[in-house]
């Protein structure tokens, strides 16, 4: 008796396809009636703000304001709740190179002309031209102005509102996607504190008690303005306060940040403290996917970064010697040349326009990665000087790549582990996802002797001159050293 001959094999073109229908199916999953009345509750109150931006007359009054929030992030957490209840808990990313949103599709686009605009009316729309596009906005959250700062609203407060309930939203969605891990669940709750707190609440409280607007959670060279000498007479004026705030200023700048970065890396402020790394790890985690991972972009990288830090570092210099001189040039302190020049290539453009506005099309750290002063100290200390570091077990690695891909940082997280290396790249910001979405628990987090994380981290001032190139490369240390 014969058997049956079996089915033929499948090819690998009819498995890839197979693959990719699966993929793309699992990327658009059939969605019940209340998903969809969770996403219509949201488009409501989405439409409820366009219209108060569209037509200023229907914003003002507290019910308006309570109703577009109360829908916005009603809908948002119920979709979230019947996205996540029910499923195993841990990253799930399936689909996300096949939505349009996130793969920069047309929604990405989409999405990327939208924030980009956004930005662009924020900062540099011309009373000229007419009333401001924003104008329904900053009417919609008059009352909550006038609770916080006794004051009337403006484009900026309007901003830090949205910002917020940005941070604030998506945090809940970070935290239903990372409820496994104890590590992230705190890691987002402690940014989205850290801007509701001292990055919206506080400076609006100040300003309602006639005290300077002063930003606890930002430091010199990322706020410069706070240690620069025009800015520092407006704080002064504030009295003991006010010399409490500079104090503060100048102590977090240059005894906090080394002392925290040397313990725990710059992953304390990036990722836990900055209100940049608190949106990019809430708003912007559903584009980190899209970090160019490229040796080209990790050289213009190291540029960028360290030209924007030399040049806040000069001009700060420049203008306190300016001011010891008796502001012989400029009658304002250099305040209008500083705002004209830095701070509209950098605190406006770089920061605001293309970090931000491009989240959609080159990932969710670009201002942090390629602009960032701040990142560029904490990244120099890390590199050389820090305990923090990220080890691996090659033996353990699949080269699966799922590391490197989903590096905000566009770090190749999966080179460094199949060579058995520690990760101690100065771009590095310990957000953990690595770790996370490795199969095999080839990476972790971890502190340590400085002087262990790799060959030659005992001769840090040796090997940092050798990184830039002061020091040839086959040089090695005298044995005084």
């Amino acid at each position: 008796m014969s058997l049956p001959a079996p089915p033929p094999a499948a090819s690998d073109d009819a498995l890839f396809e197979q693959a990719f229908a699966d993929a793309a199916q699992t990327a658009t999953p059939e969605r019940s009636l209340a998903w969809w009345t969770a996403v219509a509750t949201t488009w409501a109150g989405a439409l409820l703000f366009a219209a108060a931006l569209a037509v200023p007359t229907l914003a003002g009054s507290v019910w308006m304001l309570v109703v577009t929030a109360g829908l916005v992030a009603g809908g948002g957490l119920a979709q979230l709740h019947l996205r996540y209840s029910g499923t195993e808990p841990g990253i799930q990313n399936d689909g996300v190179f096949f939505r349009s949103l996130t793969s920069r599709g047309a929604l990405g686009w989409l999405a990327g002309v939208a924030l980009t605009g956004f930005y662009c009316v924020l900062y540099w729309w011309d009373d000229a031209w007419g009333a401001s596009p924003l104008t329904g906005g900053i009417a919609l959250v008059e009352p909550l102005a006038q609770l916080l700062a006794g004051r009337p609203a403006d484009k900026w407060f309007l901003y830090g509102a949205v910002y917020t309930f940005a941070v604030l939203l998506m945090s809940a969605r970070m935290a239903w996607r990372y409820r496994h891990s104890r590590y992230h669940l705190w890691r987002t709750a402690s940014v989205a504190f850290f801007q509701l707190a001292l990055g919206f609440l506080l400076p609006q409280i100040l300003k309602n008690a006639g005290q300077p607007e002063f930003y606890f959670s930002y430091f010199w060279p990322l706020k410069p303005e706070y240690l620069l000498p025009f800015s520092v007479g407006w704080t002064l004026d504030g009295g003991s306060l006010g010399r409490a705030m500079i104090l503060w200023a100048a102590l977090a700048s240059f005894v906090a940040v080394p002392l925290l970065t040397w313990r725990f890396g710059k992953r304390w402020y990036c990722s836990w403290v900055c209100g940049c790394g608190g949106l990019a790890e809430t708003l912007g985690d559903p584009w980190r996917h899209l970090a160019d991972t490229s040796e080209r972009a990790w050289r213009l990288e190291r540029w960028s970064i360290h030209l924007v830090l030399l040049a806040i570092v000069l001009i700060t210099g420049g203008l306190w010697l300016h001011a010891a001189l008796g502001n012989p040039i400029w009658g304002d302190g250099g305040q209008a040349v500083f705002y004209r020049t830095y701070g509209f290539v950098i605190g406006a453009a770089f920061s605001g326009v293309v970090g931000v506005g491009f989240y959609p099309l080159l990932g969710s750290r670009v201002w942090c990665r390629f602009g960032c002063p701040q990142a560029a100290i904490l990244g120099v200390l890390q590199r050389w000087f820090s305990r923090f570091r990220i080890t691996t077990n090659g033996g353990q690695c699949i080269s699966c790549g799922n590391c490197s891909t989903y590096c905000e940082m566009g770090i190749d997280v999966r080179a460094y582990a199949q060579r058995g290396d520690a990760i101690v790249r100065a771009s590095c910001v310990g957000c953990g996802i690595c770790a996370e979405v490795c199969p095999r628990g080839v990476l972790r987090l971890e502190t340590g002797p400085v002087g262990e994380r790799y060959p030659g981290a005992d001769q840090p001032l040796f090997d940092m001159l050798r990184s830039m190139g002061v020091l040839k490369e086959d040089s090695a240390p005298r044995p005084e050293d």
